[in-house]
C-alpha cells in the first residue's frame, strides 16, 4: 500500500484495502474536519484531497512491527502545501483482516502509534 501511495496508484492501493476501510490521516484535520475517510470511495476522495492540500507529500515507512492483526509502521512524513512544510517522524497503526487493511490511523509521532497499539 505504501509503495502504491508513493506512485499515486489508487488501484494498487485499493488492492490492499478492504472495501469497508476506515482511514484517519492527519490530512483529515484540514479536509474533513477530522472525520475519517471510509470505504474505497473515501480513499479515492483522500487521494484527491492530498493532491489539493499537499502538492508534495512523501511518506517514508522505515520500520514495521507486527502484532497479530495489527501493524505499527514507524517512519517520516515530508510534505509541502498551503504555506506549510512538514518533515517529521510519524507513525501509522494499521489493522488487518484477511491480509487487507480495514482500519488505519496516522499519528503525529511514532510514540503515539506505539502507545495506541498497546491499548
Amino acid at each position: 500500500m505504501f509503495a502504491a501511495f508513493a506512485d499515486r496508484d489508487l488501484d494498487g492501493m485499493l488492492a490492499a484495502i478492504d472495501p469497508d476501510v476506515e482511514f484517519l490521516p492527519v490530512t483529515a484535520n484540514l479536509t474533513t474536519g477530522g472525520v475519517p475517510y471510509r470505504g474505497h470511495a473515501g480513499i479515492a476522495q483522500y487521494m484527491d484531497d492530498v493532491a489539493q492540500v499537499w502538492p508534495r507529500l512523501r511518506i517514508e515507512p522505515q520500520e514495521y512491527r507486527e502484532d497479530g492483526d495489527a501493524v505499527v509502521v514507524l517512519g517520516r512524513v515530508l510534505a509541502r502545501g498551503g504555506g506549510m512544510i512538514l518533515d517529521r517522524p510519524t507513525g501509522w497503526l494499521i489493522k488487518m483482516r484477511e491480509r487487507r487493511i480495514v482500519w488505519m490511523r496516522v499519528y503525529a509521532t511514532p510514540e503515539e502509534a506505539v502507545e495506541a497499539a498497546g491499548r
